[in-house]
């Protein structure tokens, strides 16, 4: 089975900030997904990155890391950064867009995870970003997958965001969005079975 090459880029919330384990939702996929051999996994995070700042520095980050004999793929976390830069959901779009369209140019297999509900300035605004990065996603045939949807009222979820400051999840936040990562889309993704 050929190796799989993961790159993966958003904000903290893909580098697991806040994690007393320190694995967040990406290492806790990882840890329940039998990669094969010589396969890899790169996270390329960025505290308080939104998608105009993806946009503008994720090819330099990944394609160095792009691997020939490799399954390469592009996984995006997108977070609340761009509520708080107060860009518009139609330029969230148009970043978004712009990310997935060369990623597939560079023959990179992406999926993009959506943003929580964590507490910000705006949760209607956040909520809108989860839903056009669904509609960018959907248009061009790319597995998306929701976490805000399924987090809004979960009680684990809200308590966990108490402890800290609202912003970003801990042990059991993370569980929960590992959770639903693992079972809407992850394996079949990555072209694995689930693991037992």
């Amino acid at each position: 089975m050929q190796a799989v090459n993961i790159c993966v880029v958003g904000d903290e919330l893909v580098m697991g900030s806040g994690d007393p384990r320190g694995s967040g939702w990406v290492g806790r996929a990882v840890s329940h997904t039998e990669l094969p051999f010589g396969s890899h996994v790169h996270v390329l995070g960025r505290v308080g990155e939104s998608t105009q700042d993806l946009s503008d520095r994720w090819e330099e980050e990944v394609l160095p890391r792009l691997e020939r004999n490799s399954d390469n793929r592009l996984l995006v976390g997108v977070g609340a950064a761009d509520v708080y830069s107060d860009l518009s959901t139609a330029r969230t779009r148009l970043n978004l867009a712009n990310i997935l369209d060369l990623a597939m140019r560079h023959d990179l297999a992406p999926m993009v995870v959506g943003p929580p509900p964590i507490h910000c300035s705006d949760l209607n605004h956040l909520r809108q970003i989860s839903v056009a990065a669904s509609e960018v996603c959907q248009r061009r045939q790319i597995p998306f997958i929701d976490t805000f949807t399924p987090l809004v009222r979960h009680d684990q979820w809200l308590d966990d965001l108490a402890l800290s400051d609202g912003t970003l999840p801990g042990q059991a936040g993370y569980g929960l969005m590992a959770w639903i990562v693992l079972h809407r889309g992850w394996y079949e993704w990555l072209d694995l079975p689930a693991r037992q």
